[in-house]
């Protein structure tokens, strides 16, 4: 995939509902597999609600696909999340390295 490729690409939009059951719109950044385990992960980023670009939260995932549906899982374990944030940042420094 070249950087105009990514470029023109349509984001994969997913809804998470938050404590009061209203659900918010997230774009997918990333996902990914951790090495030596067969964990999925996603990070997502919240869609439209601060105008303010440059303190958007990326948040992790974990998840599982059964034909349609998506379940996702928040990551509780620190070691867990840690394994998650180190390999995010390795994946979004090759990334920013290709640019």
């Amino acid at each position: 995939m070249t950087k105009d490729d990514r470029q023109f690409e349509e984001p994969e939009i997913i809804y998470i509902p938050d404590d009061d059951g209203n659900e918010e719109e997230f774009e997918v950044v990333m996902k990914f597999e951790v090495d030596g385990s067969d964990q999925k992960y996603m990070m997502v980023v919240p869609i439209g609600s601060d105008e303010e670009e440059e303190s958007e939260e990326v948040y992790a995932f974990r998840y599982e696909e059964e034909g349609d549906d998506l379940k996702l899982y928040t990551i509780d374990d620190e070691e867990e999340w840690n394994m998650v944030e180190e390999t995010f940042n390795t994946l979004l420094g090759e990334i920013e390295d290709e640019d």
